[in-house]
């Protein structure tokens, strides 16, 4: 856990990705659209990918309008890009491995500019199924210590379906099985407890320890990809002391 916890913090930190909130809502319509297409249609009731599509938008604020036309392109209720569904997986440096998720409406430009971010970042694309068997798809909530107790916090979760609550320094990490993501944000929701981070993601059975020049390595391959517009979400089993690679930026 620990590694996931540390790069989406230093994510943030850094403000790379997700604090652009122009390109984060581009992520979340392409999701929603892809949903609504693929996963049985535009009522979010018969469709879970859907459901976790639209709590992940309003989770940022996304304005109701453009979750309803983001549906209605999926749907073909409007006209709209038609998107492909492509997951890489590689190593990065050191061997970390990784998992790159990609809506895309051209698949050479995509693998292409995977394939040189990995290169230039002394990492190589694998074939398919050379990593995932590492990943397990889970749900991961991060509160700050500030917004409750831990034993208000892990009766409130436990009781909501989450399988663990673990500390992770400034946070509180709560895990979940996918299928009770929503019940245990939506728990959260009603305490009036206001996550730091929430998502579906894709967890290591166990991770990589860089340092110094490897880590820093490492991050900027994992930024640069995340980058890039066609990139959905990135996965890693990367690890590292934060103060070894504050030390090398």
């Amino acid at each position: 856990m620990s590694g996931h916890s540390k790069w989406a913090t230093i994510k943030h930190k850094k403000g790379a990705l997700d604090a652009k909130r122009g390109k984060i809502f581009t992520r979340l319509i392409k999701e929603i659209t892809i949903a609504a297409k693929t996963g049985g249609g535009g009522d979010p009731d018969g469709n879970p990918r859907l459901r976790g599509a639209i709590a992940a938008a309003k989770a940022e604020n996304m304005p109701a309008d453009n979750i309803k036309r983001a549906i209605q392109r999926g749907t073909g209720e409007l006209e709209g890009v038609s998107y492909e569904e492509i997951t890489y997986e590689g190593y990065g440096p050191g061997g970390v491995a990784v998992i790159v998720d990609v809506l895309t409406d051209n698949k050479n430009r995509a693998v292409s500019e995977i394939r040189h971010a990995f290169s230039k970042n002394g990492g190589n694309l694998g074939e398919s199924n050379s990593v995932s068997w590492m990943f397990t798809k889970k749900g991961v909530i991060t509160i700050a210590k500030s917004a409750a107790s831990e034993d208000k916090l892990t009766e409130l979760v436990l009781d909501a379906g989450a399988e663990d609550l673990s500390d992770e320094g400034e946070n509180w990490e709560v895990l979940t099985d996918p299928k009770d993501f929503e019940a245990v944000t939506e728990a959260l929701k009603t305490a009036k407890i206001v996550p730091e981070h929430a998502e579906v993601t894709k967890i290591a059975s166990t991770y990589t320890k860089l340092e110094g020049s490897q880590a820093n390595a490492m991050i900027r391959l994992l930024e640069t990809i995340e980058d890039l517009d066609d990139t959905q979400n990135v996965y890693s089993n990367f690890d590292f002391d934060e103060a070894t690679v504050a030390a090398g930026n």
